[in-house]
């Protein structure tokens, strides 16, 4: 059967995830700002009687990049390796995407170029002409919009008839025209005016009067939410599971098990773990949802925008604002995105201070404290659960 190891290459933030998941089935995290992806993914998915390998590639803006991940997108496709380097571009800002097409066409001839997001180019009155494009570039070139689907059964079959060892060399990345003659001569702009709400909602949570507050308020509503509507859910957690302990106890005690092994099982482990359940769990469930929320509409990249002048007085980079706002969810998750930051030491700060962000466990043990002490008193438990040699005593062995 004929195998073909693929490689989506192209910039930052044109939906090379976006169209990998959409190819391979499978559910790579796809993001809105520049550096989401910070690892090679692999995943394979069978066409007509070949299997395709896709590798999706850092975005890069050039073959000479400097950081680690846009190396390593860099240094696979120099590698050879790849039977085909799928370059994926963003039709709404072409010219942008064709300087790293120049770059990778005068490595190899073996590209094929999807112009993905062309419905987005449509709204804004962009129309891109894909035959004049694959003319002049001398390789295949397919429109796709990898969110909806569209056009890529075009691009399987562009991808199937590719044989890399029969590619006519083209002209090289030195000989074809000046990027923006390309453009001149394949992109047309409507004369109607686009649709530009989100330029104005950019031009107003970006600006140096409204864009900080509204960034406060809106990171303090979350997390007033996020912990005052974790108190009801925790509240029936803790009840459901104080109801099983006390099932649980009667069992042990009607199998005349030891003290000391009750009180283990049920006063050590299962408080413990449905402690943890109960206090942490809610918080979790509410704050991942908002913070994808806030991802897929694209305020993050406004938020690292607007704190950039900020992080940069203190010697940090911009970017450090969406890796602190990742461990709010998980430290580890921020430090993993410290990677999207291109300077060795300002990355090593990022990794440093990530920690001091209270994560979502960290963050529960407050609400849980206030949880926990309201719903003892109301029981009538105004003690520790604890005696003065430090054992565990039941809530109702608290006079």
């Amino acid at each position: 059967m004929n195998k073909k190891t693929i490689a989506l290459a192209g910039n930052p933030n044109v939906g090379k995830s976006t169209l990998f998941n959409a190819l391979t089935g499978m559910k790579q995290h796809t993001g809105n700002w520049s550096g989401k992806t910070v690892a090679n993914a692999a995943g394979r998915m069978k066409f007509r009687d070949a299997i395709f390998e896709f590798i999706d590639l850092p975005g890069i803006y050039s073959l000479s990049s400097l950081s680690p991940d846009e190396k390593a997108a860099s240094d696979f496709i120099k590698s050879g390796r790849a039977d085909i380097v799928l370059i994926v571009a963003d039709a709404t800002c072409l010219e942008r995407n064709l300087l790293l097409v120049k770059d990778i066409l005068a490595l190899t001839e073996k590209a094929v170029l999807c112009v993905n997001l062309i419905d987005e180019a449509e709204k804004k009155g962009i129309n891109v002409n894909i035959k004049d494009l694959s003319a002049i570039l001398g390789i295949p070139v397919v429109s796709t919009a990898a969110r909806s689907r569209k056009g890529l059964s075009s691009l399987l079959s562009v991808l199937y008839r590719f044989n890399p060892k029969e590619a006519s060399p083209g002209p090289s990345g030195k000989e074809l025209p000046s990027v923006s003659s390309i453009c001149s001569r394949c992109v047309t702009q409507s004369e109607r005016e686009p649709h530009r709400l989100d330029r104005r909602a950019d031009r107003i949570i970006t600006s140096r009067a409204l864009g900080f507050p509204i960034m406060t308020l809106l990171l303090i509503f979350i997390f007033w939410l996020t912990m005052s509507g974790a108190n009801y859910p925790s509240s029936l957690l803790s009840r459901a599971f104080a109801g099983l302990g006390d099932l649980l106890e009667e069992l042990l005690a009607s199998a005349q098990a030891p003290r000391q092994l009750t009180s283990l099982l049920i006063d050590g482990v299962y408080t413990t773990l449905t402690w943890v359940v109960s206090v942490m769990l809610p918080p979790m469930a509410i704050f991942f949802p908002l913070f994808t929320l806030l991802e897929d509409l694209g305020y993050l990249p406004r938020v690292a925008f607007n704190l950039d002048s900020a992080f940069r007085s203190c010697g940090a980079h911009g970017k450090q604002a969406l890796t602190m706002c990742m461990g709010f969810g998980c430290n580890a998750c921020g430090i993993t995105g410290c990677r999207i930051i291109e300077s060795p030491r300002e990355r090593l700060i990022a990794i440093l201070t990530n920690s001091f962000v209270p994560c979502n466990g960290r963050l529960a043990p407050p609400g849980g404290k206030h949880y926990y002490g309201k719903e003892r008193r109301s029981h009538g438990y105004s003690k520790p659960l604890y005696d003065s040699k430090g054992r565990g005593i039941r809530p109702e062995a608290v006079p």
